[in-house]
């Protein structure tokens, strides 16, 4: 009998840990709950689903049913580049030290149209940019400041050029990807 005691005690600590276990477990499927609420909250936050630009949305395009002439989204379009290739070569004076520069350029434009009116005419965007660089002062050149005066004149040329062919500027950026003096 005295076992049989020692039997009833050990089952009596069995029930009594089971609603520790019971309390622990639901302690942890709580925890995971709630991280997994979280976790989705901030992911749906953090991709915009619940920030209200929806509302927004709905908004602008109510709006802008009532107003036809006005301007269709806020978001600009994706910016094209159209490559100016070969990189142009000109050189300088015989009088500097410097003798060459070679730029690569590529033009920017949001109109997909404007592409094709660039590639079609870049014979005289190149002649009038051939100009532009030849009579540049090389030691101006070496500082950002130089360079961001020759990359708005570039622009402004581009822009004649375009203005003169096809009656729309159409370019909005030049951008110089390699810049070589020697």
């Amino acid at each position: 009998m005295a076992q049989e005691d020692d039997l009833d005690l050990d089952l009596d600590g069995a029930e009594a840990a089971k609603p520790k276990s019971k309390l622990k477990l639901l302690i942890i499927i709580s925890v995971v709950v709630l991280l997994l609420g979280v976790s989705a909250t901030a992911t749906l936050v953090l991709t915009g689903m619940l920030s209200g630009d929806d509302e927004e949305l709905a908004a602008e395009q109510t709006d802008g049913d009532k107003k036809a002439g006005s301007a269709q989204k806020k978001t600009k379009a994706r910016l094209n580049y159209v490559p100016m290739d070969p990189p142009f070569v000109v050189n300088f004076n015989a009088d500097t030290d410097v003798r060459f520069l070679q730029i690569a350029v590529e033009v920017g434009t949001r109109d997909p149209e404007v592409v094709e009116r660039v590639k079609e005419h870049r014979p005289a965007i190149r002649n009038s940019l051939v100009m532009l660089f030849g009579n540049q002062d090389p030691y101006a050149l070496n500082t950002r400041e130089g360079k961001e005066k020759l990359r708005s004149e570039t622009l402004a040329e581009i822009q004649k050029v375009m203005k003169e062919e096809t009656g729309d500027k159409g370019v909005e950026s030049v951008f110089f990807t390699s810049f070589v003096m020697q």
